[in-house]
């Protein structure tokens, strides 16, 4: 079957297109995310900084049935432009952390889709879609993020795997971590998030083309900025990440960190060789 057409033109009228959202930090939430997690140390506890990413569990979108695609995301064509590429991935992504939010406190979330841009990649097309978010606390911007979103057609079914950046010498501070169904469960709960290729193992291989259960992104992305924090003791100021190649089911993930002045360069390392993801955390003073 022929990829379907991208239509560039249509897909940018979504640029420049805003949302608003209310949420609370609910300190519940927090300590379901520090069990799910294994997060060390004494439990959280109310007007507490919230931990770097942990923003991700909150803002949830809950749509009927009725309004998700057959990936078990919200259907295309809201928010977010209906980009015809089937599988849809964490790219990467910049956030700052201008003030920290403190737990229990109401927050307002601004949203805003900054660009829509294609290109051809070694598969076939890809489609990349940048969302503005800043998140507010009682008139203060605390969060300001820029999130890279990814869209492709599937692999074809024993094609090679995806290939990640040359393997770089391993990092200094290092720490195991193997997932398993529970950990994917409990973070899609978390998240509200139904896509399906975290938790229905034939869709993942007979529509997307990946061999097993997928690893979150965000999912890696926090514990990679959480172990950078705990590695250098200090507070983050800006984190960056970008993704590489999917975390499937099954493998060990290794998270590593190299100090280095005022940035920690982490990265999630894969049992089966290649990274999943890189990122660099930039250290409050």
């Amino acid at each position: 079957m022929s990829a379907p057409a991208v239509d560039l033109d249509h897909l940018r009228q979504w640029i420049g297109r805003e949302r608003e959202d209310e949420d609370l930090a609910s300190l519940r939430h927090a300590h379901l995310m520090a069990a799910t997690v294994g997060r060390p140390g004494p439990a959280l506890q109310t007007g507490e900084a919230m931990p770097p990413l942990w923003h991700w569990i909150f803002f949830l979108e809950a749509r009927p049935p009725a309004e998700l695609g057959r990936d078990g995301h919200p259907a295309r064509g809201g928010f977010l432009p209906p980009v015809p590429l089937s599988n849809r991935m964490w790219a990467g992504g910049r956030v700052d952390f201008e003030r920290p939010v403190p737990l229990g406190a109401p927050m307002t979330k601004r949203s805003r889709i900054l660009s829509v841009d294609a290109k051809q990649g070694r598969a076939g097309p890809l489609v990349f879609v940048t969302v503005r978010h800043e998140i507010f606390v009682a008139g203060d911007r605390c969060i300001a993020e820029e999130h890279d979103i990814v869209y492709r057609d599937p692999s074809p079914a024993g094609g090679a795997p995806a290939k990640a950046d040359e393997d770089p010498a391993p990092g200094a501070h290092r720490r195991a971590i193997e997932p398993d169904t529970t950990l994917l469960f409990r973070y899609s709960a978390l998240t509200f998030n139904g896509h399906r290729i975290h938790y229905d193992l034939d869709y993942c291989r007979m529509v997307e083309g990946y061999a097993n259960l997928v690893i979150h992104g965000p999912l890696v992305a926090t514990l990679l900025a959480g172990f950078a924090q705990e590695t250098s003791g200090r507070t983050l100021r800006r984190f960056e990440y970008r993704a590489l190649k999917p975390a499937l089911l099954g493998t060990t993930l290794t998270l590593e960190a190299d100090l280095a002045g005022d940035r920690v360069e982490t990265g999630c390392r894969l049992a089966e060789g290649g990274v999943s993801m890189r990122g660099t955390a930039f250290l409050a003073g």
